[in-house]
């Protein structure tokens, strides 16, 4: 749990003092926007992000574009998925795996190259064509999870591309706002200068090349590129949509982890914005004039549980008990100040893809111990479960505080928690490896937070049953056969509500069946400077930062 709120202030006002003078003073010529972030290294920047989502956000959306991609425009409305490099898009009337894209005439890479039809067939390769020159293995494990039916790409003619998939697929457009586009010709001059013994080796020289000096199309261009210290971008003043040239002059990106180093950051002058500030000093934030900005995301924060032979969570009592045990409003108004929304399931009412769950996911001590009693355990027979989670992280809100939040409720219902604390990035990694993996250090859940935007990622890649490790992120190796049933109804069907009907029907059959412990929903809270304005915090995991303005 959180220590005591003066011990926690004390704490950051020295580190406010240290921060101060360990951070460099950025020159008032330029404006200039310093964010703090969660992550504890900058993401790759070389077109594919890792550190999930909070990858894509920094590393990903800034310097790069996909075909399709989200409007961030509005904090009302959800985000939809939008035309980005492509214009257009439809699905082949007679073969339903065939797909035609029209791309979006006189877009340069920040290299002056033009975006085409080839750049799109070598960014698809890049990650799919394992004897493509350019194919590299460690963009493929974020990448091609992300839209596993996506098969192979064809030029039509210049400005229009053929996508072809192993199956029907409806969610397709969704999945390609995740395949971000790189400069094939900036690639192409390092791969003519590397060093190699052969091909393979030359290739994987030439992407950390372009790690360092990278171009997309997107609105923003790197700078300069420091490994686990900053990223430093400036805005793109060529870029295609001209309303969203970014109103800064610079962005740099700073990594760190901890909460309360970014509130003190944030406090000291030295970052204008900090993503997920320490929750008790949220007061102090606003009395001293700091703006707190969150919005319900469509993001979730769970105990993902393994499904393989052995495992304690394969009782679907013991399932249900955990999520009725857990106070939720509790955490949401003690441990996290009021920033988030408490889950009972990935959708809460209202939503589309709802559907209506016949198990009522809610704060039921009594309930949960009894089910517990039923499988055999109570006061002086626990049962034993493990949890990786991380210290930090992309969406991971307060996970330590979280998790020994939850560790106690638990121990009420006769569950004894043990807790594997490891670094974001590899939780983030394990999580594609599996629950059969060593990687899991003998643990039978994990806490990865998802987003849950789009079919796929809100529900395809956990209760799929061919989504399990290596494909997807089915970490459990959850096995169900009315789950693959509804979602081979909902990916083949084209019409948008009856598509939205069966995942309705697949989102409930989930939470009837306990699928996860549901505990949040993400509200994405920010912290920052009276001096930036601008800021649009829209109902999704990401935000366009080309509107943002700051005062120097």
């Amino acid at each position: 749990m959180l220590t005591q709120k003066n011990t926690r202030a004390a704490l950051i006002a020295v580190l406010a003092l240290t921060t101060a003078a360990a951070l460099p003073r950025v020159a008032s010529a330029e404006t200039v926007l310093r964010i703090g972030m969660t992550a504890a290294d900058i993401p790759r920047t070389l077109g594919q992000p890792d550190q999930g989502f909070e990858g894509n956000r920094f590393t990903g959306l800034t310097m790069y574009d996909a075909l399709t991609g989200w409007d961030l425009s509005s904090a009302d409305k959800a985000s939809v998925v939008i035309p980005g490099l492509a214009t257009e898009w439809k699905v082949d009337d007679a073969d339903k795996t065939k797909w035609i894209f029209k791309l979006r005439p006189g877009v340069t890479f920040h290299d002056g190259s033009p975006f085409n039809a080839d750049a799109v067939v070598w960014n698809v390769e890049k990650v799919l064509k394992q004897d493509a020159p350019q194919f590299d293995a460690s963009q493929v494990g974020v990448t091609a999870s992300r839209m596993p039916t996506l098969a192979s790409a064809k030029k039509i003619d210049d400005m229009t591309v053929e996508l072809t998939t192993k199956e029907p697929d409806s969610f397709l457009p969704i999945n390609l706002t995740n395949l971000f586009m790189a400069s094939p010709a900036k690639w192409q001059h390092f791969y003519d200068k590397a060093e190699g013994a052969d091909a393979k080796a030359k290739s994987q020289a030439a992407w950390t090349a372009f790690a360092r000096d990278a171009a997309g199309t997107g609105p923003w261009k790197m700078a300069s590129f420091t490994p686990r210290e900053r990223l430093e971008l400036v805005k793109n003043a060529s870029y295609w949509d001209k309303a969203r040239v970014p109103k800064v002059d610079k962005m740099v990106l700073l990594p760190m982890p901890e909460a309360n180093a970014r509130t003190a950051a944030l406090l000291s002058g030295q970052v204008d914005w900090v993503e997920a500030p320490a929750p008790d000093a949220i007061p102090e934030l606003k009395q001293r004039g700091f703006k707190l900005y969150a919005n319900e995301q469509p993001h979730v924060w769970p105990w993902q549980f393994s499904r393989v032979d052995g495992s304690p969570w394969n009782d679907i009592r013991v399932r249900k008990a955990a999520n009725l045990c857990i106070d939720r409003e509790g955490l949401k108004d003690g441990l996290l100040a009021g920033l988030m929304v408490p889950a009972t399931g990935t959708f809460e009412p209202g939503h589309p893809w709802r559907g209506k769950p016949s198990f009522e996911i809610k704060y039921d001590k009594a309930a949960a111990q009894k089910l517990m009693q039923e499988a055999g355990f109570g006061p002086n027979k626990k049962l034993t479960v493990k949890t990786q989670t991380s210290a930090s992280g992309s969406g991971q809100m307060q996970p330590l505080a979280m998790n020994e939040y939850l560790q106690q409720a638990l121990a009420e219902c006769y569950f004894d928690v043990k807790l594997d604390v490891i670094e974001w990035n590899t939780l983030f990694t394990n999580w594609r490896r599996g629950a059969k993996d060593p990687s899991a250090n003998g643990s039978n859940a994990t806490n990865v937070t998802y987003a849950a935007m789009d079919p796929f990622f809100a529900l395809v890649r956990f209760l799929q049953s061919g989504m399990a490790p290596p494909v997807s992120n089915n970490w459990g190796f959850i096995n169900n056969p009315k789950f693959d049933e509804l979602v081979k109804k909902a990916r083949q069907t084209f019409d948008p509500a009856a598509r939205d009907a069966a995942l309705a029907e697949l989102h409930a059959a989930s939470v009837d069946d306990a699928a996860f412990l549901y505990v949040a929903h993400d509200v994405g809270p920010r912290a920052m400077s009276p001096k930036v304005t601008g800021v649009v915090q829209p109902k999704s995991w990401f935000i366009d930062f080309s509107p943002v303005s700051i005062k120097q």
